[in-house]
């Protein structure tokens, strides 16, 4: 694709995945250097004009609110320096769990964000299976929501399980996982959940058959892996043939990894909208940056987003 009127740059801790972006665009990464001072401040600076250009920043915003903050820098300096559209290319956009207000005096997370990414100066926010649906609605400007089921789904349907059963691992994902079991043309199961405070699952109920079947838990996000892990091994004891758990973000904080590798699991998939280098045996990586470089080729050249969706 010709670079003509845009250009594609990268924060610090997503450049992995903005490579690979600019490799299906057949573009060239951008140069932004970023200045980092002994007090952890830093700066960002354009090391190029992007005048009357379409600019096209790549930076998830996964822990720690550095990434957040430096993506707010990228935005700032290239409305500064003329940019024609900042497009913000958020694959995992963090503070999405705190998308309303669930108990008095709390904050609404994602609102703030959203708040601070349109006074930064975006035109446009690209991103990728939002923990909840509605956190668009907290934008003025155009949002392009992303599937991961458009990576996902291939990967499932070329492991050829028979016996298929698709299943929620709470009541809240389970129109997530309807709309993957629909596509695939298998049942659906759903579990009960719990939770004593948050990250600590107390109890998980199983709603559904599971005996004899080929089970893969269906998730936005895995964070501590408390509730994947606790559902497959319950799932197995009422005598599932094999779990799998596919999520699109792969936070993997605090003791994931370890409750991974114990658990009944036979793999987990996820997308690499977040770094992962822990070293998990069961953790695979699918990659989304095809997906991603297409959808910003189609908002450059104005087409449809919507038609490159499988479901």
């Amino acid at each position: 694709m010709s670079n003509n009127s845009f250009l594609v740059f990268s924060g610090t801790q997503t450049r992995y995945l903005a490579e690979k972006i600019c490799e299906s665009l057949n573009c060239p990464l951008g140069n932004l250097l970023t200045t980092r001072f002994s007090d952890g401040e830093f700066a960002v600076y354009y090391e190029e004009s992007i005048r009357g250009k379409d600019v096209f920043l790549v930076q998830s915003t996964f822990p720690n609110s550095d990434n957040l903050m430096e993506l707010l820098l990228m935005i700032d300096a290239a409305k500064r320096a003329s940019a024609r559209t900042i497009n913000a290319v958020i694959p995992y956009f963090g503070w999405a769990r705190q998308d309303r207000k669930d108990k008095p005096r709390v904050s609404i997370g994602a609102k703030l964000v959203a708040d601070l990414l349109m006074v930064a100066g975006i035109d446009r926010l690209i991103t990728m299976d939002l923990h909840a649906d509605q956190i668009q609605g907290f934008f003025n400007v155009p949002v392009d929501h992303l599937y991961a089921s458009g990576v996902i789904l291939p990967y499932l349907q070329s492991l050829n399980l028979e016996d298929l059963v698709i299943a929620s691992p709470d009541m809240g994902g389970s129109k997530r996982a309807n709309t993957y079991a629909k596509y695939l043309g298998c049942p659906i199961v759903l579990c009960n959940k719990t939770r004593a405070k948050a990250n600590v699952v107390d109890t998980i109920q199983i709603i559904g058959d599971v005996k004899g079947k080929n089970v893969v838990i269906v998730d936005d996000m895995v964070d501590t892996a408390g509730t994947i892990t606790k559902a497959a091994d319950v799932m197995m004891e009422a005598g599932a043939k094999s779990v799998r758990a596919c999520a699109s973000h792969c936070v993997m904080s605090g003791p994931a990894n370890e409750r991974v590798e114990a658990s009944a699991l036979k793999e987990i998939v996820f997308t690499n909208s977040i770094p992962y280098n822990n070293g998990c045996s069961k953790v695979k990586q699918l990659s989304v940056a095809e997906m991603f470089a297409e959808t910003i080729r189609r908002v450059e050249n104005n087409e449809s987003i919507s038609s490159q969706y499988l479901l």
